[in-house]
């Protein structure tokens, strides 16, 4: 199978990771690709803040402005199940609170394998992390309760990152910091119900903690507002890794369109959104003629032929907030200062709203 730019960039960024710095032709053997595919994907990341060009060669960032006084000279540790699409933003928001607070954070990749997870930690431990910003590679719904457990008996203060376990759960009194996806979901479809149309249907993946709240949030907001499902939902996959169940799904929601069924559709993620675009029009399906779209992530709804109206989740204020919360554990040694009864503060669990941005495909003005 052909190897994805998602998965070659977090080669390259483990291998520079690991070596603190690397010249470009080195990392075109080690990857196997052209220096000119290198140079391209180092432009794309260092545009993220993911890594630092000097001269021919990579290096991976250093903390700006934290050696100064003031400096509070800790070590966060970050567990991510990538680095590349959706995470991109929440470990740059990390790094730039990280930095303001005089702090060095350290990243661990783990591929969404969530298997991987504890020892990618412990990793993160050995390297001297005081204190842990854990977003577990979680898949599928079973996953939080084959892989999680340990994560609430770690040995420093940890902050869970757009990772919501289940209530009653060993990591239910942790830390954390989410989007509230469900929010962004009713967002999306109070939208399309505002512009006239009916219920919307909902195609989605199933492969991320973010697609199946997602998928509850759709189910949520149709009762919110009083609506019944125009079909069950479409499962949408990655066109690159299953073209025959992507085709597949294409169709069925063109089925949807010509039937009468839907006029209007919520698309998980924003690169399946485009790409069931193009394949629409092939299908002599327009959009918004035809059907209204939005889709949910907005890394690169806006790039489309037809600029997409998507919902964003506040990735890169995930975090910062996540990463501010934990230098502050870190350094509640003094006293006072709002604990409970027992002598600690209370926990937090903190959602934050994702934003509706409107352009062309739902038929609205931009807003």
């Amino acid at each position: 199978m052909r190897e994805s730019a998602a998965e070659r960039h977090d080669r390259l960024l483990g291998l520079v990771r690991e070596r603190g710095s690397a010249r470009v032709s080195d990392l075109a053997d080690r990857l196997g690709v052209s220096p000119v595919t290198v140079r391209r994907d180092v432009e794309e990341l260092a545009g993220r803040g993911l890594l630092d060009r000097v001269h021919g060669s990579v290096s991976w960032p250093q903390e700006r402005g934290g050696g100064g006084t003031g400096g509070s000279g800790l070590v966060l540790g970050m567990l991510a199940p990538s680095a590349t699409y959706y995470f991109a933003e929440v470990i740059r928001g990390a790094h730039e609170a990280a930095a303001r607070a005089g702090a060095r954070l350290i990243l661990r990749i783990s591929d969404y394998r969530p298997e991987e997870d504890r020892a990618r930690t412990d990793g993160l431990l050995a390297a001297g992390a005081e204190g842990l910003l854990v977003a577990p590679g979680w898949r599928r719904p079973g996953d939080p309760a084959a892989y999680g457990d340990w994560i609430a008996s770690l040995p420093v203060p940890a902050v869970l990152l757009e990772r919501q376990p289940a209530a009653g759960s060993p990591l239910d009194g942790t830390d954390r910091v989410c989007s509230d996806h469900r929010h962004g979901v009713l967002l999306a479809l109070r939208h399309l119900r505002e512009l006239g149309h009916r219920a919307p249907l909902l195609m989605a993946r199933d492969d991320s903690p973010t697609a199946l709240a997602v998928r509850a949030g759709y189910a949520e907001a149709l009762g919110v507002l009083g609506l019944r499902p125009p079909r069950d939902v479409i499962d949408s996959v990655p066109a690159e890794v299953h073209p025959d169940r992507f085709e597949a799904a294409v169709r069925a929601l063109r089925e949807a369109v010509a039937s009468g069924a839907a006029t209007a559709a919520l698309i998980h993620n924003d690169v399946d959104a485009i790409q069931v675009v193009q394949r629409l029009a092939e299908l002599s399906v327009r959009v918004p003629q035809d059907l209204a779209l939005i889709a949910y992530d907005d890394e690169v709804a806006a790039l489309a032929d037809t600029p997409l109206t998507a919902v964003a989740p506040p990735k890169r204020e995930v975090g910062r907030q996540a990463a501010g919360l934990l230098v502050e554990r870190l350094g509640q040694g003094r006293p006072g200062r709002g604990r409970g009864a027992d002598g600690e503060e209370p926990r937090r669990h903190l959602a934050l709203l994702p934003q509706l941005r409107v352009r062309a495909s739902c038929g609205a003005s931009s807003i």
